[in-house]
């Protein structure tokens, strides 16, 4: 399944999607910067409420297919624009992490 395809599924805010073909492996919840970027895997959508502009540099290392924000959490415009130069996804949802990675893996 694509990140296009599994924002669609479960009704997610695509908030920038330079690359909707990015298929999707699995999912990683975490929010603890350095922990996700030694435990991310290539092709996993990370699930979290971080918003800082660290997280670009995190799903850079990880190769990971696109970061879901939980909780309906705010993002600034500014990481938004540094996310689509740099290539990487971002989609919202207001499930909780739980939620999120339920729906993630009945899919």
């Amino acid at each position: 399944m694509t990140i296009s395809e599994f924002a669609e599924k479960i009704g997610a805010q695509i908030l920038v999607m330079p690359d909707p073909d990015a298929e999707i492996t699995g999912g990683y919840c975490g929010d603890l910067l350095s922990w996700v970027m030694g435990r991310a895997e290539e092709g996993q959508v990370w699930i979290t409420i971080m918003t800082n502009l660290n997280i670009l540099a995190v799903a850079t290392l990880s190769g990971i297919s696109g970061i879901l924000l939980s909780e309906n959490v705010e993002i600034d415009s500014g990481v938004i624009k540094k996310a689509e130069e740099q290539g990487i996804n971002i989609i919202r949802t207001a499930m909780s992490t739980y939620e999120a990675a339920l729906a993630l893996g009945k899919l």
